[in-house]
């Protein structure tokens, strides 16, 4: 098995491409150890030293190391790992078990029912394939006197670039195709 890495915009997270599916339906981000109890990949890449977050996609892995270790000392283990998991067939989710927050949308009122769902389409059919080709999501999580909220997730999350992303790049989006939006503001998961 040959795994491709990529670089992501945040330095702290490589996309790590096994060649095969990751997750069949949905995504899944873990942000600690103790999240990770729903996948056994991700429970075995958090015993590796240094990583701190887990954001599994169709087809790719982005691991977000911790910033005082060098990617030349814990890559060859995160390799390793991955390749062990899927040489081995082994299950990404835990039979039942539910993926932690991914891609979800939440409810909106209804007065502003229609305008979530022009940012919604927006976000699922021109923003998301997007970013999960940087190895990560964004969430919608709410819309309220013009002001949509969003969280990133995986590589976008802590990412350097991720406020100019949201600010001039789907902030701009969402204002030019729907008027209801004044301004786009990113919240924590």
């Amino acid at each position: 098995m040959f795994i491709q890495t990529e670089p992501t915009p945040n330095p702290l997270t490589l996309k790590f491409i096994p060649g095969v599916t990751v997750m069949a339906e949905g995504v899944a981000d873990f942000r600690t150890a103790a999240d990770a109890e729903a996948s056994p990949l991700a429970e075995r890449l958090f015993e590796v030293e240094g990583v701190v977050g887990i954001y599994l996609g169709l087809d790719f892995v982005s691991v977000t190391k911790h910033e005082n270790f060098e990617w030349h000392h814990i890559k060859p283990a995160i390799l390793g790992v991955i390749m062990e998991h899927f040489t081995a067939g082994l299950p990404v989710m835990k039979e039942g078990a539910e993926a932690p927050a991914g891609g979800g949308h939440a409810e909106a009122s209804e007065a502003d029912k229609e305008v979530v769902s022009q940012i919604v389409e927006l976000l699922d059919t021109r923003v998301r394939q997007a970013v999960a080709q940087d190895g990560g999501d964004i969430v919608f999580h709410g819309f309220d006197n013009g002001i949509v909220y969003l969280a990133m997730q995986g590589a976008c999350s802590g990412c350097p670039s991720s406020t100019m992303t949201l600010k001039h790049g789907i902030e701009n989006l969402l204002r030019h195709y729907v008027p209801e939006v004044e301004e786009v503001r990113a919240v924590g998961m």
